[in-house]
């Protein structure tokens, strides 16, 4: 039996990248032509010239902000509830739909494993005749569905299992004796624990697949300790699965189907690879063609190809959020106005922006990294003031100083 869900994962770099260069332009026309919110957002793009990924970064990017406030927009209106950006509507087209919180609604087509979920399960080591425990939510959100969709294309039985009625659901496996478990890591071992202390038989589970939370190593581990291979996904309501693990341990392997980019935070611009930033989507799916959609999520690229012979780029996983503005003496300040601020100078290579102090008595130092110091700092502060409408100090540092976190906004003060 093949070590891989299909072909596509150890094809040619260089293939691979023709292929979705070749997808990008007749993406973009669709998106133009059958969603009304990226056919505004996208208007004077010629399509075809949207042929790399130079060409794609100069589109605008959508974050999960403005596509809420779109949606509202709309709703509030009368018109689409999903604010213009679906290029399917309801019936036969849109089996099912979803609500995340805020709320934001996501369609769901009707191809097969419409959200891709079905690489991550095989990678994690869900074969055709496996029963998979499926403990994420059935309740409005797709997350249940996205792993159900993708379980069923390879050939498992899936449980519904939802969340919460932990001894029912102990009674399940104990009876039922799944091999695979999905859902969170922390109800897995809500699920072990409880076991643990009720004697039920749970002995059957051998394979996970977890996403919607952090999965640090020291859980991976005790899983392994109790005969339990667990594996991560990074997938999100709107655009499906991004990367996934695979048995190299060794960060996770971007999707066949969809076009990362790692941005600074607050702007559209791609970092260098291996720096942190903003994990922006392109997602090949005609149904919802999200361009440039910013999930808020932040990761950077792995140098090198996994050790497993699968050949597509690999990311750290998550590291943090992306959004991280904070409210200075009753002002907010964002990511995007300390990239205004770096604008200004090209000298500046990188910055960030620390607040410190305590509560009513805060205190912004802008931290430039700059081989031309002299006169630097003063000039740079009277931008700072005139952006943000903030008096805040800066210091100059030598190139390479900050560390490569991705953090354009580091709020350290203390609220004791």
């Amino acid at each position: 039996m093949s070590e891989y869900f299909d072909t596509l994962e150890t094809r040619d770099p260089a293939a691979r990248e023709a292929t979705l260069m070749a997808a990008l332009p007749r993406q973009v026309a669709h998106a133009q032509a059958a969603s009304a919110a990226l056919g505004e957002l996208l208007a004077g793009v010629d399509a075809r010239a949207v042929d790399s990924r130079a060409a794609l970064a100069r589109l605008p990017v959508t974050r999960k902000s403005d596509l809420l406030a779109r949606q509202q927009a709309s709703r509030a209106a009368g018109r689409d509830a999903f604010g213009g950006f679906a290029a399917i509507g309801y019936g036969a087209a849109m089996p099912r739909l979803y609500a995340s919180p805020g709320p934001i609604y996501e369609p769901e087509g009707v191809a097969r494993d419409y959200w891709r979920a079905a690489r991550a399960l095989y990678a994690a080591g869900f074969r055709a005749g496996d029963l998979a425990h499926n403990a994420f939510s059935y309740h409005m959100t797709p997350g249940a569905f996205i792993m159900e969709s993708g379980a069923r294309a390879i050939g498992c039985t899936v449980f519904p299992a939802g969340t919460g009625q932990t001894q029912q659901q102990l009674q399940a496996i104990a009876e039922l004796r799944p091999r695979c478990y999905i859902g969170t890591p922390s109800f897995l071992r809500i699920l072990l624990e409880k076991a643990d202390e009720s004697g039920a038989d749970v002995s059957s589970l051998a394979r996970g697949l977890v996403g919607g939370e952090a999965f640090p190593p020291s859980l991976r581990d005790w899983f392994a300790e109790r005969g339990l291979a667990v594996y991560q996904s990074y997938a999100t309501a709107d655009v499906g699965l991004i990367a996934y693990e695979t048995a190299a341990r060794e960060g996770l392997v971007l999707d066949e189907h969809v076009i990362v980019e790692i941005v600074r935070p607050g702007t559209g611009n791609p970092v260098a690879d291996g720096e942190v930033g903003e994990m922006v989507v392109t997602v090949l799916n005609p149904d919802y063609p999200l361009i440039r959609f910013g999930t808020g999520d932040m990761s950077a690229v792995l140098p090198g190809a996994c050790p497993t012979g699968r050949t597509n780029t690999r990311i750290r996983g998550w590291l943090g959020r992306a959004d991280q503005t904070a409210k200075i003496r009753g002002m907010f300040v964002h990511p995007a106005q300390v990239a205004e601020i770096v604008r200004q100078f090209p000298e500046i290579t990188k910055a960030r922006l620390v607040v410190s102090g305590q509560m009513a008595n805060d205190r912004m130092k802008l931290l430039v990294e700059s081989a031309a110091a002299a006169g630097l700092a003063q000039r740079v502060a009277e931008t700072v003031r005139d952006v943000t409408k903030l008096r805040g100090d800066v210091e100059v540092l030598a190139p390479g100083s900050l560390p490569n976190d991705g953090k354009v906004i580091e709020d350290v003060r203390s609220y004791d």
